[in-house]
């Protein structure tokens, strides 16, 4: 009865649903895992996209009904920055500040990079090697993303004025493995699992995480375009509620076989891991997914202040110091995501 009832209530029950291959997108497929959707009389389809620049234009042009998306793609689109302009707004953080900074194994041994070596101390070395006219080749996944803010804010630590001139490539999150091994890349910025597989593969270490370079905001959310928000409000609480659900689930839960094999099954995981074989980097990656938000998930308005404030930065355009607020507002939909937290 319940069920039928949910799908008298939503305006649409056959959604698609986009997300990029890493641990952040788990909340997605353990919803669907779980039956989460179909509590609800959603009939979600999840679909694995190619490229951050992909899952944009395909959310925006309405191929996919929400997504798995970049924080920073929101303000990008909110001022047209992404050459697209159409408005993406979020209910729910995935993800917040889990980045990291990966450089290749024999790059940190030329310049004596050490794993317990600060963000500052790292990123002198780097910048020491640069300017005696030697090329080093960074990535991230996007423009419009902490992990472009988390390397240019990594080296303005020791040169403000290389980290605003620097060339950086972008590759997509399961590409950058490959990037490393063929000498493409000397380093690159992503979430994981891609810095602990390219570790394990003996391509790289992983020197510093993003909680040291900037704040706590949000790194990945649920985003849907502003008209489909408009148009689907009862669809998109009942998503926002079944994903904050799975969210909760995978706080609290114990035994992490069946998330681990899920990852597996999605091509998350791609390497071998386990409570036998690299152990460390096993339970590292549970207390990851464990702690990917801190509270209710609820998106905030100073997160995305700082996300604007970046973007004019790290753009050509001139940057002078100002509030945000209101266009940083109009990014959230948080009546949908208290409207989904109050039926949990």
């Amino acid at each position: 009865m319940t069920h039928l009832v949910a799908l008298e209530k939503v305006e649409k029950t056959t959604l698609q649903l986009g997300y990029i291959p890493l641990l952040d997108c788990i909340a997605l497929l353990w919803a669907k895992h779980r039956g989460f959707f179909d509590e609800l009389g959603l009939n979600v389809n999840l679909v694995k996209e190619a490229s951050w620049a992909s899952l944009r234009d395909r959310l925006a042009f309405g191929l996919l009904d929400a997504a798995h998306c970049l924080s920073a793609m929101l303000p990008a689109a909110a001022v047209g920055t992404d050459q697209i302009g159409i408005p993406l707004q979020t209910p729910l953080v995935l993800s917040e500040n889990r980045a990291f900074i990966s450089l290749s194994q024999k790059l940190c041994y030329a310049l004596n990079i050490q794993k317990q070596d600060s963000a500052e101390s790292s990123a002198k070395k780097i910048t020491d090697y640069i300017h005696h006219n030697q090329n080093i080749s960074f990535a991230h996944v996007f423009q419009h993303s902490i992990h472009h803010y988390c390397l240019r804010e990594w080296l303005t630590l020791a040169d403000p004025k290389l980290a605003q001139s620097i060339q950086l490539r972008t590759l997509p999150p399961p590409y950058m493995v490959e990037a490393m091994s063929n000498h493409f890349i000397d380093g690159f910025c992503v979430g994981e699992p891609w810095n602990t597989q390219a570790e394990l593969e003996g391509l790289s270490h992983m020197i510093c995480s993003s909680q040291q370079i900037i704040p706590n905001v949000a790194d990945k959310v649920l985003a849907v375009t502003q008209e489909w928000a408009k148009q689907n409000p009862k669809t998109l609480i009942a998503l926002t509620r079944a994903i904050a659900k799975a969210q909760q689930e995978l706080q609290q839960l114990e035994d992490f076989t069946a998330v681990w094999q899920l990852l597996i099954e999605f091509n998350v995981i791609q390497f071998q891991c386990s409570s036998d074989i690299h152990v460390e980097k096993y339970f590292t990656i549970q207390n990851i997914i464990r702690h990917f938000v801190q509270g209710n998930a609820e998106p905030k308005a100073k997160d995305f202040e700082w996300l604007f404030q970046q973007m004019y930065k790290w753009s050509s355009a001139d940057h002078t110091t100002q509030a945000y607020t209101e266009q940083a507002r109009a990014c959230l939909l948080l009546e949908i995501h208290q409207a989904a937290a109050s039926q949990l």
